[in-house]
């Protein structure tokens, strides 16, 4: 067994992990290269393979925010959309919900539709929410719609008849006749066969919006890693957690737009705790997520592109996307987030950031906004690790606040480090406490280059008594894509299935030949679930599926209750069925190193804020070399990232090198 690299690029640094057979970590994290992202991983490659054989890497994992950026920053390709007669105008007419700044503006305008109005087109035929043909597909509308697509110039379309779930005929008889004109076809019987034509409309136009552009990206990535020696198969995250090869995620690029902040949850859930919330704060954004029993939360649809908090996927606000993902709340809140006033005067972090380019003031790259990094810096949290910081610029990009605020630099970046462990606060609220979890019981994983300086700041507000910093957090998404199961996931809505075996084997034996296996393989796992409702009800529930009607829907009931709060019963119906095939990746341990018994003496000391102690304090500052037992104030330093130990919590040395912080943080 050689050698695996886990790449995660984010909006300001690409982290990149090698692990050797044995266990031994290398990690490299260099400023993301926005005009090319392949740069960026191209430097923390060659970092991290200094002095070992290019030749001996057998397994590379990827996770990008690419193609969460095509569709925030409208750059994908243009796509015609090709429906059933009648209904071309789903798409542009959309759904919106108003969020608080715009819900009383009398001049809003909606959102434009992922798909232009006049690029949208029908083709004659109808089937039933059953699968009968009730009208047969006209050949001809199809070669007309297909000669104008290919008049405009688009190179991209995506097909999405009525009721294609139930019976795909028609929808495949579309696609092969315009994929003899039009380059890149995305049909939805195969992207996601599931119920809602609006949704399963956005899901396959994002597919086919992004697709183009992850299909060059990841052939370009292969070639260069090939150019540095680096031949083993590239394996990219889907949102879900788990990993697909990198040509069946150009296929189901729609899979990829929550890849990068999947990784880090993987890497949380093995922290050693079966509950935690994971916690990531990078350069850019922040995202939480609960782990109950050691499995994330998934949900099988989300929003992207829309407005309001949590990284734009408030329902109704975006374009949903039906596709299995781990269940995030995101929001603009980073080390490279831009410190403002308002009209009013009033101090406000985020959403913008300054990220790598031109990154904090401190950085010396042409920023002079501030930032939280420089913040965090003026406070006397951080120093230079992995790359240079300049203190004096700090300074500088704090004085832009206090002068106006009439208050001093130390008390303008104290504000600007609680308002936006505030903001973070918000993530976290919303993945528990709206969700009926109570966070007390849970552990907090802390990573990410900015994650374990705030980490404790947040469990306070939340009486959360236990914190826990992993090794390598600071590049803990990388290192978590180097766990992910080679696995995929398919769904088949079928209002009258007759034998669910039947849908289930046929579902299991497609997804397992998009991993090239069998289900019948050694060590091959294939879980089964549906989606149930009440007759006669809209929304469904997601239930681990079990042969006993009785079983399945006492475990409705169950978690209907738990959802909604209300204890019903009546008759229940099944509306989808779910496999997910999973080849689990082979486990290396990481090398175990001794922790140090007794009291070990600090790296140095340094004056840092906190306001417990009424202002700056000389403080300990640790290693993992030389941590022990230590009670805040203090500071642990990492290459990747730096730890902050409160007053009032301690800090100690656990398993796996882990920074474990206890504490008896205010409710």
């Amino acid at each position: 067994m050689g050698y695996a690299i886990g790449i995660d690029v984010g909006g300001t640094f690409t982290d990149v992990v090698l692990r050797g057979h044995v266990g031994e970590v290398t990690v490299a994290k260099c400023l993301s290269t926005p005009y090319d992202p392949i740069a960026g991983i191209t430097d923390g490659v060659t970092r991290v393979l200094t002095g070992v054989d290019p030749a001996l890497v057998t397994r590379v994992v990827h996770a990008t925010t690419l193609a969460t950026n095509a569709v925030l920053e409208r750059k994908g390709v243009r796509v015609a959309y090709v429906t059933t007669q009648g209904f071309r105008s789903v798409v542009p007419l959309g759904r919106y919900a108003r969020v608080e700044e715009d819900r009383y503006d009398l001049r809003f305008t909606p959102p434009p539709p992922p798909v232009a109005a006049g690029d949208c087109f029908e083709v004659v035929e109808r089937v039933s929410a059953r699968g009968a043909v009730l009208t047969p597909l006209d050949l001809d509308s199809v070669r007309q719609v297909a000669a104008e697509i290919a008049r405009r110039g688009i190179t991209s379309a995506a097909v999405c008849l009525l009721h294609s779930y139930a019976n795909p005929g028609h929808e495949r008889q579309v696609a092969a006749i315009l994929r003899e004109s039009v380059e890149n076809v995305v049909v939805s019987s195969e992207v996601w066969p599931e119920i809602r034509e609006y949704e399963r409309a956005t899901t396959t136009i994002m597919s086919a919006y992004i697709g183009p552009i992850m299909a060059s990206y990841l052939s370009r990535l292969r070639d260069q890693l090939a150019s540095l020696g680096v031949r083993a198969p590239v394996h990219v995250m889907e949102s879900s957690g788990g990993v697909i090869s990198a040509e069946l995620a150009a296929r189901r690029a729609v899979a990829m737009i929550e890849s990068g902040p999947a990784a880090g949850v993987l890497a949380a859930a093995g922290s050693g705790f079966a509950n935690v919330i994971s916690f990531d704060m990078g350069g850019t954004t922040a995202k939480t997520c609960v782990v109950r029993d050691g499995r994330p939360e998934i949900t099988h649809e989300f929003h992207v592109g829309g407005k309001g908090s949590f990284g734009g996927r408030r329902a109704g606000t975006g374009v949903p996307i039906k596709t299995p993902a781990i269940d995030l709340a995101e929001v603009g809140a980073g080390g490279g987030s831009i410190a403002w006033l308002d009209a009013a005067g009033a101090l406000r972090v985020g959403p913008h950031s300054a990220g790598s380019d031109p990154g904090p003031a401190c950085y010396g790259l042409g920023g002079s906004e501030p930032t939280v990094t420089d913040a965090n810096l003026v406070l006397g949290y951080l120093t230079s690790a992995s790359i240079p910081l300049s203190a004096p610029l700090a300074d500088k990009a704090l004085e832009r606040l206090a002068g106006p605020l009439g208050v001093s630099r130390a008390a303008a970046a104290h504000a600007v480090h609680e308002i936006v462990s505030a903001s973070m606060a918000s993530a976290v609220h919303v993945v528990t406490v709206q969700r009926g979890i109570d966070p007390r019981g849970y552990a907090l994983v802390a990573f990410g280059g900015a994650g374990p300086m705030h980490a404790a700041r947040v469990a306070e507000r939340f009486g959360i008594g236990t914190v826990v910093v992993p090794a390598h957090c600071g590049v803990a998404s990388a290192a978590g894509l180097l766990v992910g199961d080679l696995s995929t996931d398919r769904v088949l809505s079928r209002l009258d299935a007759g034998d669910p075996s039947e849908v289930f084997d046929s579902l299991a034996a497609a997804a397992a030949a998009d991993l090239g296996v069998s289900p019948a393989d050694s060590g091959v796992r294939v879980s089964r679930s549906v989606d149930v409702r009440f007759l006669g009800q809209s929304h469904d529930l997601t239930m681990p599926w079990s042969s006993s009607r009785m079983e399945l829907e006492a475990r409705f009931f169950d978690r209907y209750e738990r959802v909604y709060g209300i204890s019903q019963r009546g008759e229940v119906e099944i509306v989808s069925y779910r496999v997910r095939v999973t080849l689990p990746a082979v486990r290396v341990p990481e090398i175990a190193a001794d922790v140090p018994e007794g009291s070990s003496e600090p790296v140095g000391v340094r004056s840092a804020y906190f306001a417990e102690v009424g202002g700056y304090a000389e403080v300990p500052v640790h290693t993992r070399d030389t941590l022990v037992v230590l009670p805040g104030p203090g500071i642990i330093e990492d290459a990747e990232s730096t730890i902050v130990v409160p007053p009032g919590w301690t800090a100690t040395l656990g398993p796996a090198r882990a920074v474990h912080l206890k504490g008896e943080p205010h409710e």
